[in-house]
């Protein structure tokens, strides 16, 4: 499972870092570094710490003995990609939040062992702090879902959006409301609109005005298209020119190393491998 979200990862960096960053963009995968910082954190922290990360706790629900040591320490190398560039903000997912406060004690257990190396970073969370599942509204939208309907993908058609929009779970009620506690579908989809459109969720109730929920759904799916529309279209240019692909990688690359080999040097002197 881990090593199959890495080369799921690898697949997809190149576009995410294309689009956001251009030739200045890092390739983590080719940076050694990270990898050393990892195994450095991973000798700081305890097993049971691990163990009680609640997305551990979801997959070995799921899989029972199916879980791996690369999954259980995967938050451990979160950690060394946000600490071996020293980073003090970081934008997270409200599922993320927990994986940030083992960063956070890392960097302070470091710090308090071998002195002030790594500045204690910070979450950075946006409005919407979860996306839920279009078919299971108290469940976080996941990629890695087995149902295809419960999450939108940026590369999805048009079509598939509409689609997917349209088996949302709701409930039985047609007016739209936002009352998570009591309609978490509907209040999902109020969410979904309002973060696409980028206004209040007081705003894009406004424009449910009149609308039963089956209309409703096609309202966001609508906002949800045009949103994607331009990042899809980048991505497609992309697609077509991978001479710029592996020219932002390799330029990503080295400026990333630049970056992280002083600082993994640091960390080696610091407890006894230089």
């Amino acid at each position: 499972m881990a090593l199959r979200s890495v080369r799921k990862a690898r697949g997809c960096w190149s576009f995410i870092r294309a689009l956001h960053k251009g030739p200045e963009a890092a390739h983590a995968p080719q940076v050694s570094e990270h990898t050393q910082l990892s195994w450095i954190l991973t000798c700081m922290v305890r097993l049971p710490r691990l163990q009680h990360l609640h997305q551990w706790k979801a997959k070995i629900a799921t899989q029972k003995h199916g879980g791996t040591v690369g999954l259980l320490t995967y938050p451990v190398l979160q950690a060394a990609d946000i600490l071996l560039y020293k980073s003090t903000h970081v934008p997270v997912g409200e599922d993320q939040v927990q994986h940030m406060e083992l960063v956070q004690d890392l960097a302070q257990g470091f710090n308090k062992k071998y002195g002030e190396v790594f500045p204690v970073p910070r979450s950075i969370l946006t409005s919407m702090k979860k996306v839920k599942s279009l078919r299971d509204p108290s469940a976080k939208m996941s990629k890695s879902d087995p149902d295809k309907l419960a999450t939108v993908r940026i590369t999805d058609s048009p079509e598939e959006i509409v689609q997917k929009f349209r088996k949302a779970v709701t409930d039985f009620t047609s007016e739209v409301t936002y009352e998570p506690a009591r309609r978490a579908g509907v209040s999902n989809l109020v969410a979904i609109h309002a973060a696409v459109v980028g206004v209040p969720v007081e705003e894009a109730l406004q424009h449910s005005a009149g609308l039963d929920t089956a209309r409703y759904k096609l309202l966001v799916a609508d906002a949800v298209i045009q949103k994607f529309a331009p990042i899809k279209s980048e991505i497609e240019k992309l697609k077509t020119d991978r001479g710029h692909l592996e020219k932002v990688l390799q330029v990503g690359s080295a400026k990333a190393r630049e970056l992280a080999h002083p600082v993994c040097q640091e960390v080696k002197k610091l407890v006894g491998l230089l």
